[in-house]
């Protein structure tokens, strides 16, 4: 792989050993993939924060790694979900134990000059990069939404990667920074309207059947941001989409759609009775959800104003956390929302996600989800039941 002047020098050591070694771990990627170069990049999204997933290796690795290096990182870069409420850990119950070490990896990931802010949709808080920019961003659902809504351009990276590209700012140029990687290779259409909940529902049928392939979607109707969202997570998680394309919407549609070969490829069709099997499929029990989980990925403030506005004045039976960022929290708490919510005996949650926290530790059993990505992820990675269903079915009042 070709490095120029400058990435010689970082490669050599004569910035550091710090972006020595995370030279490294780029030029190896782009050797295995093949890549003939690196390409700056705009912005990066860290994930490897949560301690559940990291451990105590994790951790020890990136104390070391800020012990002497103070706001390495010089472009915009933000975390990935915590596995606490790093303000509110304590009124929460997340365990005390596990909520030091959380807090001192992302203290670590802070004295390197990435953002505390741990969020699944960076776009929602201000890094927004712009179409045809490069990035290196390692949230499976982050980067989905990047490519196809944004026209961003990243790899579905691993943390390390991602880390090591927001210490030198470059990433390798491969895969998805190609065009030519970014055409569809299966095309889907359906024959009816769909509502929020079944985007999640498609995208766990689809990213089932392409795996990491690239879809073109065909849809009835409109759709909005946030569905867009959760199609995207669903894709990620039940297969390892980054891209997909919807015609009419996504700004590089007509891109695939004008591939000589696009006429050639598959197509499958996908029914109603395919989304309502798949969405039976995704519970685990039918009994009621002792903690209702929203917000994976992350709230939008236009998802919180719809759940305050279903629950205002009423008292909720079951536990509620809506988990999102800080930033959308400042916006929900000036509107209002947040009072709304608390008054009806539910919360706000910050930093984490259901998927990522212990909440197998905390005297839960039955999970509500309005996720698909988070209905996959429950029951294997926390050990739990996951019922997933639209918020107002979820939630019960007294």
């Amino acid at each position: 792989m070709h490095l120029n002047k400058e990435e010689e020098k970082m490669y050599q050591g004569e910035y550091g050993i710090t972006i020595s070694k995370s030279m490294e771990i780029l030029v190896a990627l782009g050797d295995i993939y093949e890549a003939p170069s690196l390409v700056d990049i705009s912005s990066a999204q860290v994930s490897g924060v949560s301690y559940k997933t990291i451990g105590e290796a994790g951790l020890e690795y990136l104390e070391e790694l800020s012990k002497n290096e103070i706001n390495l990182v010089n472009i915009p870069s933000t975390l990935n979900p915590a596995g606490i409420d790093l303000d509110n850990w304590k009124s929460f119950g997340f365990p005390k134990e596990f909520s030091k070490k959380q807090k001192r990896i992302v203290e670590a990931y802070g004295k390197l000059g990435i953002s505390e802010t741990c969020t699944c949709t960076p776009y929602l808080i201000g890094n927004v990069p712009r179409l045809g920019d490069h990035v290196s961003w390692s949230e499976s659902s982050a980067v989905a939404y990047l490519n196809s809504v944004i026209g961003g351009k990243s790899n579905r990276e691993g943390g390390p990667a991602a880390l090591a590209s927001a210490i030198c700012g470059k990433t390798a140029m491969y895969g998805y920074h190609e065009n030519e990687n970014r055409v569809a290779t299966t095309i889907f259409d359906l024959d009816i309207e769909i509502a929020h909940l079944d985007y999640g529902t498609l995208g766990y049928i689809v990213g089932r059947e392409v795996g990491d392939g690239v879809p073109y979607f065909k849809l009835k109707n409109k759709s909005t941001n946030n569905e867009l969202k959760s199609l995207g997570a669903a894709l990620a998680s039940s297969g390892a989409v980054a891209l997909y394309h919807i015609e009419n919407e996504t700004p590089e549609y007509v891109f695939a759609k004008n591939d000589e070969d696009f006429k050639s490829l598959e197509r499958i069709s996908i029914n109603k009775e395919d989304i309502l099997n798949t969405k039976e499929k995704l519970s685990t029990t039918s009994e009621d959800a002792d903690l209702v989980c929203l917000g994976c990925p992350h709230a939008s403030l236009e998802e919180i104003k719809e759940i305050a506005m279903f629950i205002k004045g009423k008292t909720i039976k079951n536990q509620l956390w809506i988990c999102t960022s800080i930033n959308i929290k400042a916006s929900s708490d000036r509107m209002g929302y947040t009072k709304i919510i608390e008054n009806s005996g539910g919360h706000i949650v910050l930093d984490t996600c259901m998927v990522v926290a212990p909440i197998e530790e905390m005297g839960y059993k039955n999970i509500g989800v309005n996720s698909a990505k988070a209905a996959n992820y429950i029951p294997s990675m926390c050990g739990l039941n996951a019922i997933y269903d639209n918020f107002e079915n979820l939630i019960k009042f007294k």
